[in-house]
């Protein structure tokens, strides 16, 4: 799970396997595609930053302005490229973040109503299906605990009758790792959530999110034209964000099923975390190159795995109980087999006023 928005593709990129909805499926039995070193070279650094010049590109990748532009092309075609990021911490925009877990009863239909109504809800942040011992993760973003506790009480009453069992937790903060599956290269995280702040933003900076978050590679000249700014307006409004944290990276989508690799989730149930376990902890899993977040609520510890398959996940989870076993009590495993951004985005990308609660407790906002 992340606080990646998912990009709107061309047509040669929805038929690689993900949509308007930002659907990845990252569990979906597809043939593989093979990566040579030029091809690495751009996917680490798109995923460093996705706005990075072609020219640039070429110069790391030892290769002609052409033909960088080929190959993007190409692995977009292919699918390995899915979407074109920006991470966005709606900490910083006033908002909290609340994970919820549901294990389902084998009713297909209203799991179907159930998705339907999460992608509409325009409250849903993340959603993840997932094999294990929960069927379907999802991060929702309210103003106050309040909202949360009525929109909790609202997806009960809904689908009460399929909820087999559930579970939810508060969003701390998260670890979100370059993919060193593409060079093997271990790097240091960005990170988001963490304290709630409301960031000074206006309409134009609300505009150019809206405009960019469908399309994190756009020229500031073109994004200027869209939102009727300058250029140097729209390129100052996006450093103000940067320096802010409303943005955090730009960054590439990947259907790690292209590359051969399964993504699993790990929730840790901790006995002793004093700061020196949480600080030793954190130190052992940066350094796995498998790993792609670290997430932190106020209950458990989740990270998340790139990996060839679940014997080398359950190596990785063997020898990190061995080496905590003071603050590991158990561990519950999940197969991520979607990793979806939905349309809440559509509210998080404009200025809100708190609603009343009423009838339909799902539309919070309003503009």
């Amino acid at each position: 799970m992340g606080s990646t928005a998912s990009v709107k593709l061309d047509k040669t990129a929805r038929a690689a396997g993900r949509g308007e909805a930002g659907i990845a499926r990252v569990g979906a039995a597809r043939p593989g595609v093979k990566l040579d070193k030029a091809d690495r070279i751009i996917l680490a650094e798109l995923d460093r930053d996705c706005r990075v010049p072609v020219k640039r590109l070429a110069r790391l990748a030892r290769k002609s302005r052409q033909a960088v532009e080929y190959r993007i092309g190409r692995l977009v075609e292919e699918g390995v490229i899915t979407s074109f990021n920006v991470s966005i911490n709606p900490h910083k925009m006033g908002y909290k973040l609340y994970k919820i877990y549901l294990q389902l009863r084998n009713v297909p239909a209203e799991r179907k109503k159930l998705m339907e109504y999460l992608r509409t809800s325009d409250i849903v942040y993340w959603m993840g299906e997932c094999d294990g011992v929960w069927d379907l993760i999802f991060a929702i973003f309210t103003r106050s605990d309040y909202e949360f506790y009525a929109l909790k009480n609202e997806l009960i009453s809904k689908f009460g009758k399929i909820i087999v069992k559930r579970d939810w937790g508060m969003l701390v903060d998260v670890k979100q790792y370059p993919k060193a599956y593409f060079t093997g290269k271990v790097a240091p995280p960005t990170e988001f959530a963490g304290e709630v702040a409301r960031s000074e933003m206006g309409e134009l900076d609300y505009a150019v999110l809206r405009e960019i978050v469908n399309d994190a590679r756009v020229p500031v000249t073109k994004l200027a034209a869209k939102v009727k700014a300058t250029p140097a307006t729209v390129a100052a409004r996006l450093r103000k964000m940067e320096q802010t944290g409303v943005i955090i990276q730009y960054r590439i989508g990947v259907d790690l099923n292209r590359l051969g690799l399964e993504y699993y989730k790990a929730i840790i149930h901790v006995d002793k975390y004093t700061e020196e376990d949480a600080r030793k902890l954190l130190a052992y899993v940066s350094a796995l190159p498998q790993v792609q977040y670290f997430i932190r609520d106020v209950w458990n510890l989740e990270p998340e795995f790139a990996v060839g398959s679940y014997q080398e996940y359950g190596e990785i989870m063997d020898r990190m109980r061995a080496e905590f076993p003071l603050v590991i009590r158990n561990v519950e495993s999940v197969l991520m087999r979607t990793d979806e951004w939905t349309p809440g985005f559509k509210n998080i990308m404009r200025p809100v006023k708190l609603m009343r609660l009423g009838p339909k407790v799902g539309k919070l906002f309003e503009a």
